[in-house]
């Protein structure tokens, strides 16, 4: 009789600290620092905080340039306040991993995601799929007048009306920007000469996008996504994946001695499943699992057109990079 009680009163107490486990890891906040557009954290917050309802979500958002500097001022200070990091340019994890600032993670929905998109140390995951390329105004440029491809750019007849955004604020920005000057098929010569044919400039990511829909400019150097979204709206505008496409793989990274560690795994994981892709997809983003259906994307032909990438070289020579285009943009 003893011995049953005694087994009972196991049974009991295992459950009872099982429930008060699950509640510890989904309960509290989660700090996100991101670049992506608010609307997205937005569905991705939901999202989320209707899986986990204990649990809170926060964000701080801004372009790359201001996340990047936000995060180097904490790390120097001895400790990020993210949980979870998500920027779009791949080669900025590099430089987390080398100063200390990610945790290795792996997590379980890691399987349905290909190795060319991981670290493979486990410090950082690609989360979603990006593209830049060529974007024109509908009322001003036909399909078949559109550019496509980066040299098709350099034609005098879209002179004074070509716009990219400042790689100095905009991480994906800055991704073109590295990716066309460390490849020997464009280089500097290529910046200069786009430069040279009146290629103008914006602060922001949304901004590009809105000028060309807006008829301020013709083409750009642009994003799929922000493209597809504004023509959904009914803005006239259209993207084109130019020969040599500019793919990005944005990815997170989890916080070494993050405040809230535990929770963050949970983020992490969530926004890498099944359930969290399918929030992106519906924000015209390209999910990296190879588990999902996406209607209207080949992501095949995507890749067959992508432009050849050495993310090593990209970081080694980002700031000369930046500091060139800037010179030449008279910034």
């Amino acid at each position: 009789m003893v011995r049953r009680r005694m087994f009972g009163l196991l049974v009991v107490l295992s459950l009872v600290l099982a429930v008060a486990g699950v509640g510890l890891a989904a309960s509290g906040k989660v700090m996100l620092y991101s670049s992506m557009q608010e609307d997205q954290l937005l569905a991705i917050k939901k999202g989320f905080e209707a899986k986990y309802p204990d649990m809170t979500m926060e964000y701080y958002f801004a372009g790359t340039g201001r996340v990047m500097t936000k995060i180097a001022a904490e790390a120097q200070a001895g400790q990020v306040g993210a949980d979870v990091i998500w920027v779009g340019d791949p080669a900025d994890y590099i430089s987390f991993k080398e100063l200390g600032i990610l945790e290795a993670y792996e997590s379980p929905e890691a399987a349905f995601i290909d190795d060319a998109y991981k670290d493979p140390d486990g410090y950082f995951i690609g989360a979603r799929m990006m593209n830049m390329g060529i974007a024109y105004n509908t009322l001003f440029v036909t399909p078949e007048e559109a550019p496509k491809t980066w040299f098709d750019l350099l034609d005098p007849k879209w002179n004074d009306q070509i716009v990219m955004t400042d790689p100095g604020t905009s991480g994906t920005s800055k991704f073109w920007l590295n990716a066309i000057i460390s490849h020997p098929k464009y280089g500097l010569d290529y910046i200069e000469k786009l430069r040279a044919n009146g290629c103008y400039m914006e602060s922001g990511t949304t901004a590009t996008h809105n000028q060309i829909a807006a008829g301020a400019y013709q083409v750009g150097v642009c994003l799929d996504y922000v493209t597809a979204t504004l023509a959904e709206q009914g803005s006239p505008i259209a993207f084109i994946f130019p020969e040599d496409t500019v793919s990005i793989f944005s990815p997170i990274g989890l916080v070494k001695n993050a405040p809230n560690g535990e929770n963050a795994k949970l983020l992490f994981d969530f926004i890498l499943s099944r359930e969290g892709q399918e929030i992106l997809i519906a924000q015209n983003l390209i999910s990296v699992r190879n588990d999902l259906e996406q209607p209207g994307v080949n992501v095949e032909e995507i890749a067959a057109k992508a432009l050849s990438l050495d993310l090593e070289a990209m970081v080694k020579d980002s700031d000369e990079n930046l500091a060139a285009f800037d010179k030449l943009f008279g910034i």
